[in-house]
C-alpha cells in the first residue's frame, strides 16, 4: 500500500482483490485503534503513524522470511551450522581428515569445531550448545547419548630410542609393570584409559608431579628421559615427528586401545544426517591406522 497508493495497483500487486485488502487494512487500525491510511476517492494517503508502521512491518516480513529460509534449510541434510565438539586426543589427528571431507563432500555446511575435554563436551551436548561429539566410546555422562562407533585403534607404547624395549612389536602388556607410565593430567579420557590399563596389570604409574596438559608435551618427556607413555595408533605419525628421540613399542596381540566414534542427543532430529555423516567418515578414515567398526 506504502508503495502504490492505491487499493487497486496494491492488490494486484499482493494477488489479492481490493475489498479483500481494504477489509484487511480496517481490521488492523480497528486493532491498533489507530488510523493509517485516509482514504479519498483518487488515491490513499498514508498518515505519518502508518509510514513508521510500514517501516516495522517491513522488518517483521524480511525476519519472517529469513526465519522461513532458515527452517527450509534445516529440512536439507548437510546444510546450516553444525557445532561439533572434538577431544584434545583426536583433534590434531582426525580433523585434517574430517575437514577435508566437509569441504569436499558437505560445502553447505556451517561447520564450527570446539575442542575440550570430555566433561565438558557432554555437558555441552546436553545443554545443546554442541550439536556432535567426537570423541572416546562409551561416551558416559549423566545424561544420556546416541553413540555411533566409528573405529578401534591400538595403543602404541612410546619410549627413548636407547630403551630396551625399543622398537619391538610383541611386547605384552604386563611389560608395564617395570616402567614409569607418564599420563596426561586429570580430565583427560585418555588418561582414565591408561590408568586403566596399568590397573589391569597391576602396574604403578609414574608418580610425582610430573603432568602434560596435551600428548606433544607428553612426547617431550619422554624424548628427555622422563619416563614412557601411550598414544592413540592415529597420533603417533604426527607426535613422533616432534622429537628426534623416540622409539615406538607395539604390544602383542591383543592390542590395548580405544574406540573412536560420535555421540548425539537420542531423539535429534538430525539423526539420520548423522548417520550418513558417520558412513562418509568411516570411508575416509580407513587410510589411518585403524580398523573401521560399523553401525
Amino acid at each position: 500500500m506504502v508503495e502504490h497508493r492505491h487499493f487497486r495497483d496494491a492488490a494486484a500487486a499482493v494477488g489479492t482483490s481490493q475489498p479483500a485488502l481494504s477489509g484487511a487494512l480496517a481490521a488492523l487500525e480497528e486493532s491498533l485503534g489507530a488510523q493509517l491510511v485516509e482514504r479519498t476517492t483518487r488515491k490513499v494517503i498514508i498518515t505519518p503513524l502508518g509510514e513508521r508502521v510500514a517501516v516495522h512491518a517491513r522488518r517483521v516480513l524480511a525476519a519472517l522470511h529469513e526465519l522461513t529460509q532458515e527452517v527450509e534449510a534445516a529440512r536439507r541434510p548437510f546444510t546450516g551450522p553444525l557445532h561439533l565438539g572434538v577431544i584434545p586426543t583426536v583433534a590434531p589427528y582426525l580433523l585434517p581428515t574430517v575437514l577435508r571431507l566437509v569441504r569436499d563432500q558437505y560445502p553447505h555446511l556451517d561447520l564450527h569445531v570446539h575442542e575440550e575435554r570430555t566433561a565438558a563436551l557432554l555437558d555441552g551436548l546436553a545443554g545443546g550448545r554442541l550439536d556432535l561429539l567426537l570423541l572416546a566410546l562409551p561416551a558416559g555422562g549423566s545424561a544420556p547419548t546416541r553413540d555411533i562407533p566409528l573405529f578401534d585403534e591400538d595403543f602404541v607404547l612410546v619410549t627413548a630410542p636407547d630403551h630396551p624395549l625399543a622398537g619391538r612389536t610383541d611386547v605384552p602388556r604386563d611389560a608395564l609393570l617395570d616402567l614409569d607410565v607418564l599420563l596426561l593430567e586429570e580430565g583427560h579420557c585418555l588418561r582414565d584409559q591408561a590408568l586403566d590399563l596399568c590397573r589391569e596389570v597391576g602396574a604403578d604409574p609414574a608418580g610425582g608431579s610430573t603432568r602434560a596438559a596435551g600428548l606433544s608435551t607428553l612426547v617431550q618427556l619422554v624424548a628427555g628421559g622422563l619416563g614412557v607413555t601411550l598414544l592413540p595408533a592415529t597420533a603417533l605419525a604426527v607426535e613422533s615427528g616432534r622429537a628426534d628421540r623416540l622409539a615406538a613399542v607395539h604390544f602383542a596381540d591383543p592390542a590395548p586401545g580405544r574406540r573412536i566414534g560420535l555421540a548425539a542427543r537420542p531423539g535429534s532430529a538430525r539423526g539420520a544426517e548423522y548417520d550418513r555423516f558417520a558412513d562418509s567418515l568411516r570411508t575416509v578414515l580407513a587410510q589411518l591406522p585403524v580398523r573401521i567398526v560399523g553401525p
